[in-house]
């Protein structure tokens, strides 16, 4: 006797199964990448805030294009192009709340890694496209045949003991109260800016030492670790649950601050060169490798879906390694 429910016995469920693959073998009309886009865009939910506007490059080159017409060639052509156009810098946000970009300067062509992540959005685009059937039957995501370009700088800049005293120091000062909180956690948790800000006090649970993110920027739900300091840190601040934890004191807390003004006051004060507030996400990184934590561990920490992501700190492993080994060795046959 089947183990099967009654609902899916019998021939209900093949016909149902034979019914879906019908309705995929009558494929739509051939959609341009604009299209395509558009649909994307309609139906993401990722906290990915660059997405929209390196797609909206590819549909400034290459919207009118079917799929179809979309092979490696072409890709890697308009590739070209792209790196030709000038380096753009966020320069805030319009009445309607749309971002707003401005050449960097006259001349300044985009840099190896930005062009690489804006193929890296085309790809996930078309890798979409195939997965939710929109694409030809046996069709390629035509991006798997270009090479990353070269000269990709992988930024590690992370603090050392006398920097990240100065820093901590200089968020006491700052005019907004949680400033040293917000730095403390981003150092000792690895989360981004973002995550961060979008916290509210219902995510947090500072008995375990935990809290819980909604959907990160790759789309996934991760739990961060909240260390004794850190708890210690936000202790003073916890508030009704609907509150933000980094909330803005003149909404009550009821929106995320703005803490650019307040970081780049606090980077002064301290003094600190070459900066920004997503290299507290490297500190973490820098400081577990150097610690011997294996890179598996730091990935997850990170949220890394790929190790590749994370073997950006491998060689700090490598240092520790071998500043263990000169301790330890280094006087053998000297």
């Amino acid at each position: 006797m089947s183990a099967l429910p009654k609902a899916v016995q019998g021939e209900g469920l093949a016909a149902a199964v034979q019914a879906r693959l019908r309705a995929l073998g009558e494929r739509p009309a051939p959609i341009t990448l604009a299209e395509l886009i558009e649909r994307r865009m309609a139906v993401y939910s990722g906290r990915d805030a660059a997405i929209g506007h390196r797609l909206a490059i590819w549909q400034a080159v290459l919207g009118t294009y079917t799929l179809e017409q979309l092979d490696a060639d072409t890709i890697h052509a308009a590739r070209a192009e792209i790196a030709t156009l000038p380096a753009l810098a966020f320069k805030g946000r319009d009445h309607a709340g749309v971002k707003i970009y401005k050449p960097k300067g006259p001349g300044r062509p985009k840099a190896p890694a930005t062009v690489n992540r804006i193929m890296g959005a085309l790809s996930a685009l078309l890798s979409w496209a195939i997965e939710e059937r929109l694409a030809p039957r046996g069709w390629m995501n035509p991006c798997r045949g270009i090479r990353r370009l070269p000269g990709e700088r992988e930024r590690v800049r992370f603090l050392d003991d006398e920097e990240r005293a100065r820093l901590l120091e200089a968020c006491k000062a700052s005019r907004y109260p949680r400033l040293r909180a917000l730095v403390l956690t981003a150092m000792l948790s690895g989360a981004r800016r973002g995550e961060l800000l979008a916290l509210r006090w219902r995510d947090v649970d500072l008995a375990a030492g935990i809290a819980r993110l909604g959907r990160t920027k790759n789309g996934d739900r991760r739990t961060l670790v909240l260390l004794p300091q850190v708890v210690e840190a936000l202790r003073p601040f916890a508030g009704e649950a609907t509150r933000y934890v980094f909330g803005a004191p003149a909404h009550r807390y009821q929106r995320p601050a703005s803490i650019d003004t307040a970081w780049r006051k606090a980077i002064a004060r301290a003094k600190l060169a070459d900066f920004r507030f997503h290299d507290l996400r490297h500190c973490c990184a820098s400081y577990l490798v150097q610690a011997g934590v294996d890179l598996s561990v730091v990935a997850d920490v990170l949220g890394h879906r790929q190790l590749a992501m994370t073997r950006r700190y491998a060689h700090l492993k490598t240092e520790t390694k071998a500043s263990a080994m000169l301790a330890a060795l280094g006087g053998i046959a000297a």
